[in-house]
């Protein structure tokens, strides 16, 4: 299992200074064509109790303020949420897992971070403006070449049966310094397009960590150059296309209220291709197929059918404030 990493974090950052929510709500789902992407790690520190009935004992926590991963695009799905929305959605699918809310500091077990957004995808290889030159100076060089091929065979002042071969040919010695040229101009693209790939690699990789792909990232690291290759293929495919997120990570609430610690007990990220889909409608939907993960291993990478759903949401009761220590 990867390590889980703890992002930083301030007990400050407790909603509202440190208000809880508690949300009644109705679910509707129906399903649909697209999917859920879910990877959730577990540390080794942490466990859940089970009941006699196989479900799992009630556990306390507190909502924490992550924040928003917008990219470099404007998205008004995204834009016009705010965190106490997310989070909201975010309780409703805790609810279902047996994690509730709590105002005694003392008996808070989680404190629950949650951060969302879009990931900012490179331009695709085939459309990029290096690209497109190393196919137009591709093009140019072949056709350079077949020019001069064409002049040193057939021209009379040059033809190996010619009988002044010491004649020189103007023509020839032009064409062959433009595909000289052409080469340089090969040489600079062919160099653009691997600036441009290895910086394509590491935005990929920077996405793939944040969706929680990095397993399979590794993974298929070997498989370059062999005829597993297109199984990395389909992970660069998903990744290199725009994704909506969320992270739900868990700490251990005592250790960062009495010593200062921040310990990631479990994380949960989910996402759905932003293509087709618009994000506050789908959250729900999301977060809904991504509960039943909550503080549980995937193991990799799960993927879900995602429904078409909704949340209704009742009053909202603050239960009051947690104090700092």
């Amino acid at each position: 299992m990867n390590t889980l990493r703890p992002m930083n974090l301030k007990l400050a950052a407790l909603i509202g200074a440190g208000a809880f929510l508690v949300l009644q709500s109705t679910w509707a789902e129906t399903a649909t064509d697209d999917v859920v992407v879910v990877s959730s790690r577990v540390s080794p520190d942490y466990s859940r109790k089970k009941l006699p009935d196989g479900s799992y004992a009630r556990e306390t926590f507190a909502f924490a303020k992550g924040g928003l991963w917008a990219g470099a695009t404007s998205d008004p799905t995204m834009d016009r949420l705010q965190f106490l929305d997310v989070a909201r959605t975010v309780a409703v699918s805790m609810r279902g897992q047996n994690y509730v809310p709590t105002r005694d500091p003392n008996s808070t077990r989680l404190l629950v971070m949650v951060y969302w957004g879009r990931t900012a995808t490179p331009e695709r290889a085939s459309e990029s403006l290096a690209a497109q030159e190393l196919q137009a100076a591709s093009q140019k060089i072949s056709s350079s070449k077949e020019l001069a091929n064409h002049q040193f065979y057939n021209d009379p002042g040059t033809s190996l049966g010619a009988s002044n071969r010491t004649v020189p040919c103007i023509r020839y010695t032009a064409i062959v310094t433009d595909t000289t040229d052409d080469d340089n101009a090969m040489s600079g693209s062919l160099a653009m397009v691997a600036a441009e790939n290895r910086s394509r690699d590491q935005v990929n990789a920077l996405n793939a960590t944040m969706l929680g792909y990095d397993s399979w990232w590794q993974e298929t690291e070997s498989y370059k150059g062999t005829p597993r290759e297109y199984r990395r293929q389909d992970m660069i495919d998903e990744l290199e296309h725009d994704r909506y997120f969320v992270v739900v990570m868990a700490y251990d609430f005592q250790k960062i209220w009495k010593q200062k610690k921040n310990v990631v007990l479990w994380e949960t990220r989910f996402s759905v291709r932003q293509r087709g889909h618009e994000f506050d409608k789908q959250l729900a939907a999301m977060a809904q197929n991504a509960s039943q993960y909550y503080g549980r291993d995937t193991n990799g990478l799960v993927r879900k059918d995602l429904p078409a759903g909704h949340v209704d949401f009742g009053d909202i009761k603050n239960l009051g404030t947690v104090a700092s220590k």
